[in-house]
């Protein structure tokens, strides 16, 4: 699966590991994360997230 890092932060999200901390179970791949999720970091929207070539 795919990981995302937050372009504000760094803050990688790794599907495999998922934010459970927050609600999102592991397995859950980027795409499927809720319209209004943040960055558990610095709390910016997916929309700051860039793919981890």
């Amino acid at each position: 699966m795919t990981k995302y890092e937050c372009t504000a932060c760094g803050y990688v999200y790794d599907p495999a590991q998922g934010d459970p901390e927050n609600g999102i179970a592991p397995g859950t791949a980027f795409a499927d994360l809720p319209e209004d999720w943040v960055c558990p970091l610095c709390g910016v929207g997916k929309e700051e997230f860039e793919e981890v070539k």
